[in-house]
């Protein structure tokens, strides 16, 4: 029996030493009160998302201005995260460690403080975008997409620098050796930066935006969807994409149909050679009178506008429509040039004149009657 209860004995002393000793240097017992301490912060947190930015939501949908809405939803997530710093802190704290522990949990709540600041100025960056906005007049609206990815990429830099600077990480050699590397692959990725600097001529000099009807000289027609780092995605009007790289956009004319102040009609009536010089004249006066009308088309002198006799073709007489519409859509000017077409055709037949197509006239000469027809001898033999 005393052997027994010697042996219980010796079993409740390796309890107590496992208890006393407990996780890394502390005691099971303040273990569990310094997980408590961290879950009493992680309560409060869910607490202050509960009530507190629920309320800060609520109140920010009340307002007309939409930055307090994105703001508070950009601060809500890292606003959190300090809680949970807090958490950290102060059970590290209980536990009052010392030496390279202290070190080690110093730096895991700063980390995690370093996480929350810079996941709060990475979301500010979409609220803040409203204010920059405000530039399109100087910078187009790509220029402002670019310059924002460019400032997120920065923000997750210097944050990952940060933290890399708090484990005693130095940052200044690994960018040394990510210049070489990038030396290195600059030389094999030359048209990458190529089209990464066409990219930026093309939206320095605002050739086009997203939206616009452009051609590109020997490469594509068609609307501009997308202006990315390397290529720019114009759409054909078969609905078919296209994948420009930038380089070609920056090297090649561009044509941007979609700037143009007004949008032209050039046509050559042909009218047949039997008109009258009275019906002429009327035809061209009626259609000049039409045009000069006709809000539809743009007078001059902000355009020019003709209506003249052009030239004596092959089988017409040459009448020049020169003018321009107001409206660039397409649709829209396609209407008025059916209706121009319409009015065109009705001046004509009312004038009692017609339109001149290709034709050929062959002329048989006949011999007069009791005429012997010419004898043309047989060509001699050799």
């Amino acid at each position: 029996m005393e052997q027994i209860t010697a042996t219980f004995k010796n079993f409740w002393t390796v309890v107590q030493s496992v208890w006393n000793q407990g996780v890394l240097g502390q005691s099971l017992s303040q273990a569990v009160i310094g997980l408590l301490i961290f879950l009493v912060f992680f309560v409060f947190r869910g607490l202050f998302r509960r009530f507190v930015i629920t309320v800060i939501e609520r109140w920010t949908k009340e307002t007309t201005n939409a930055f307090d809405d994105e703001l508070s939803q950009a601060l809500a997530g890292p606003l959190q995260v300090f809680f949970i710093a807090l958490g950290l802190f102060f059970a590290f704290q209980y536990f009052g460690f010392h030496g390279e522990m202290e070190t080690l949990t110093d730096n895991i709540v700063r980390t995690v403080i370093t996480v929350a600041i810079f996941w709060a100025l990475y979301n500010m960056i979409k609220p803040l975008s409203g204010l920059l906005r405000r530039l399109e007049g100087v910078l187009t609206a790509e220029m402002l997409t670019w310059l924002l990815t460019g400032i997120r990429w920065g923000v997750v830099f210097l944050g990952a620098a940060t933290i890399l600077q708090l484990w005693g990480i130095q940052v200044g050699p690994i960018l040394a050796g990510l210049g070489l590397f990038g030396v290195a692959v600059a030389l094999g990725a030359q048209d990458l930066f190529r089209n990464l600097i066409g990219g930026l001529c093309v939206l320095i000099e605002k050739r086009f935006k997203v939206g616009d009807w452009i051609m590109v000289d020997g490469v594509v027609q068609g609307t501009v969807e997308h202006i990315g780092f390397r290529s720019t995605k114009v759409r054909r009007f078969d609905q078919a994409p296209v994948f420009v790289p930038n380089q070609k956009l920056s090297d090649n004319a561009v044509t941007n149909f979609s700037r143009m102040t007004y949008r032209r009609i050039y046509w050559k009536i042909g009218l047949e050679y039997k008109i009258t010089l009275e019906q002429l004249k009327a035809i061209r006066e009626n259609i000049e009178v039409y045009l000069k009308t006709n809000e539809a088309f743009v007078q001059p002198p902000a355009a020019s506008m003709f209506v003249r006799i052009d030239a004596f073709n092959a089988s017409s007489i040459d009448l020049m429509l020169y003018t321009f519409t107001h409206t660039t859509v397409w649709g829209d000017w396609l209407a008025h040039k059916e209706e121009l077409a319409y009015q065109v055709k009705k001046i004509v037949e009312g004038e009692g004149a017609s339109f001149a197509f290709p034709s050929q006239s062959i002329y048989i000469e006949k011999h007069p009657e009791g005429t012997p027809e010419p004898f043309v001898p047989p060509a001699a033999k050799v």
